[in-house]
């Protein structure tokens, strides 16, 4: 699935299944609650942090998946072109971090 497929199977979803979009400031709320939830578990699986009995059915891949549905829903209510904005943005990082990262002492293997 493309990230434009995606666009357009989650607006899809949501106009059918989902009623409407919840307001964008909601959503932003949502997309939070998401991402500390992926927080929590990175946390416990890679950080200090143990498991409690009730994480034991958490699924990593589900919760980012969570956070990648609102943030296409937030998109999709702001008239943003995910792929098109992604292409940009990776563009930008090419440009300005050429020779950063490289001289990085600090990420030398």
């Amino acid at each position: 699935m493309t990230i434009k497929e995606a666009q357009q199977a989650i607006d899809k979803w949501i106009n059918s299944t989902g009623v409407r979009y919840f307001n964008e400031l909601t959503n932003t709320a949502i997309l939070m609650e998401e991402v500390g939830e992926v927080a929590r578990i990175m946390s416990r699986k890679y950080g200090e942090q143990s498991f409690k009995k009730s994480d034991t059915k958490i699924d990593l891949a589900d919760e980012m998946a969570d956070v990648l549905f609102v943030l296409i829903c937030l998109a999709n209510q702001t008239g943003i072109d995910l792929t098109d904005a992604l292409k940009k943005n990776i563009k930008k990082k090419t440009k300005r971090d050429s020779e950063r990262h490289l001289k990085n002492k600090k990420l030398k293997k």
